[in-house]
């Protein structure tokens, strides 16, 4: 404890990601330039960030060193998404995108690859692409493919691969997590806690630090609107939709509280970071600056 009675989170380092900023894709009109993102992040008070979309943020480490060099800025992950639950067929396709991340990731002193699967839904237009349960021949693919993904990208990068649960996508709820934890290394596989995503799921975030303390590798700090939640949940809403009604919100005002998150993950006693993602995709450029620099002074409070 400090003096001042608030819990030293120590090992928990605080970053932010080009999503907060209502950032989804390499390019879009609806987007903050890269340059305003880098800027108005450092303004906020962060050290570290994520790569985003690749893309989004210049890819020639060089030029990205330098721009984030002169703000203060240090990247703590790059991001892919994957659908290896196909199976060895899209390894290739796989590879592909995640060769240039994890290149980048790695040139800029990175040690994470945040790996999100693929959605089930499409997060522009809602429509149902695959369906929203696996098989258990595709749970086995899923469980292997991600397996290999780890090794390659360890043995080839020297990065971690962190699995992100996520709304919309077959690794989601409670039983969907610890189903893909229980099958798969925990040598290669380790997983990103998002706590929107897992609250928006029905996961208890503390719970799942506490029993699988040894599989998070990282955390995405975010909290959900309860009230919207229940009219996404009552109308059966996509994850697109739900974020432009607000779904996910400011915190403190949201769940689930993260001061016991972020006790439960300091208690690990590893060094974990924890970057703020805010989804507000898309949003009023002049909103995210305010939003960024108020839930880090909350965090803060917390210790963190």
């Amino acid at each position: 404890m400090d003096t001042a009675g608030t819990p030293s989170l120590d090992r928990i380092r605080i970053g932010s990601a080009p999503d907060s900023w209502g950032v989804w894709f390499p390019d879009d009109p609806l987007q903050v330039p890269w340059e305003r993102f880098l800027d108005e992040v450092a303004e906020a008070g962060y050290e570290w960030i994520e790569l985003g979309p690749y893309g989004y943020l210049p890819t020639d480490p060089a030029r990205l060193s330098d721009e984030t060099a002169r703000r203060g800025l240090r990247v703590s992950a790059g991001t892919v998404f994957t659908s290896l639950h196909r199976g060895p067929a899209v390894w290739d396709a796989t590879w592909a995108r995640v060769g240039p991340v994890a290149e980048l990731a790695r040139a800029m002193g990175a040690r994470h690859l945040v790996v999100i699967p693929s959605f089930w839904r499409d997060d522009r237009t809602a429509e149902i692409v695959e369906p929203p349960e696996l098989s258990a021949g595709q749970w086995a693919d899923l469980a292997r493919g991600t397996e290999r993904l780890g090794r390659e990208v360890r043995e080839r990068y020297g990065l971690g691969i962190v699995v992100h649960p996520h709304a919309d996508t077959h690794l989601d709820t409670e039983e969907h997590v610890e189903r893909f934890l229980d099958a798969t290394d925990p040598d290669l596989v380790s997983l990103c806690l998002d706590t929107g995503h897992y609250a928006y799921c029905g996961g208890d975030s503390v719970k799942l630090i506490e029993t699988y303390g040894e599989r998070i590798g990282y955390l995405h700090l975010k909290q959900v609107d309860p009230a919207v939640l229940a009219e996404v949940v009552e109308n059966g809403l996509p994850f697109g939709p739900a974020v432009r009604r607000g779904v996910m919100c400011e915190p403190p005002s949201g769940v689930p509280a993260l001061e016991p998150v972020l006790a439960a993950a300091q208690r690990l006693g590893v060094d974990l970071f924890a970057i703020v993602e805010q989804d507000m995709y898309p949003c009023p450029p002049d909103r995210p600056l305010p939003i960024a620099a108020r839930t880090r002074r909350f965090l803060r409070s917390c210790g963190a």
